[in-house]
């Protein structure tokens, strides 16, 4: 008897937040493919780092591997990076349906991707003594290009930060406050890593920070969904039948 309720049968309950956030919005698949662009993208830097001809991460920052004969490698890098980023952002803002960083965490993700694209698709100009041949006095925004890979790296790196500071606020109201120090330092070290950017040895400095700001951003991407805010169905309305998108 379909549509009736037995007799003495208890009335199906209410979807509850934890029902509503599950692999149909985002599968557990999708969101560690998308996650492994921060794994993805520091591993093919650091291999290119120590195998190409004249680079070295203490003098020459790791963009400047987008130059030269072998440049395409990083190109593809960076794009295919924030690809997954974009992904990522769709899969999380299907999979977060309210609480703080529903809307921010997605959109900061598609932000750092973007940027990371855009950082893919215009070059910096030879400096730093890379390519082998170019001056070391060489500036590496000398051009359009080198400018707009300036400007694109910048956007990302400045939402790639914002987003651990997200990322944290999410973690303590799910009650992980050892995952949301994480997150913080997380940001932290990003933020001093550009910051110290232009420092002797500030690539090193900059390629770290970044580098543990993707990754810890990766295994958000793969956590966010897992755990809920104990006051979830309370303050953003999700037992009574409907979605909200209310947070930050």
């Amino acid at each position: 008897m379909t549509g009736q309720t037995r007799a003495g049968a208890a009335p199906a309950s209410p979807l509850t937040a934890t029902d509503r956030i599950t692999p149909a919005a985002a599968s557990t698949l999708a969101l560690r493919v998308c996650a492994a662009a921060g794994p993805l993208f520091v591993a093919a830097a650091v291999v290119q780092a120590l195998t190409r001809p004249g680079f070295n991460l203490t003098r020459n920052a790791l963009s400047l591997l987008d130059d030269g004969n072998l440049g395409w490698i990083q190109a593809a890098n960076f794009i295919v990076t924030g690809l997954l980023l974009i992904a990522a952002s769709v899969a999380v803002r299907r999979a977060i349906t309210a609480g703080p960083g529903s809307r921010w965490a997605p959109r900061l993700l598609a932000i750092t991707g973007a940027g990371l694209i855009g950082g893919g698709i215009f070059h910096p100009d030879p400096s730093g003594g890379f390519p082998p041949g170019t001056p070391q006095d060489a500036s590496a925004i000398s051009s359009w290009h080198g400018v707009l890979h300036e400007v694109s790296g910048s956007t990302a790196f400045l939402a790639l930060i914002i987003f651990c500071f997200v990322a944290a606020r999410r973690y303590r109201a799910c009650g992980q406050p050892a995952a949301a120090a994480c997150s913080v330092a997380a940001g932290v070290l990003c933020a001093a890593g550009v910051a110290t950017g232009g420092a002797p040895d500030g690539s090193l400095t900059l390629f770290a920070g970044v580098s543990i700001a993707l990754l810890w951003a990766a295994f958000t991407i793969t956590r966010l969904t897992k755990h809920k805010p104990a006051s979830l169905k309370a303050e953003y309305g999700m037992g009574n039948g409907h979605r909200s998108r209310t947070g930050t």
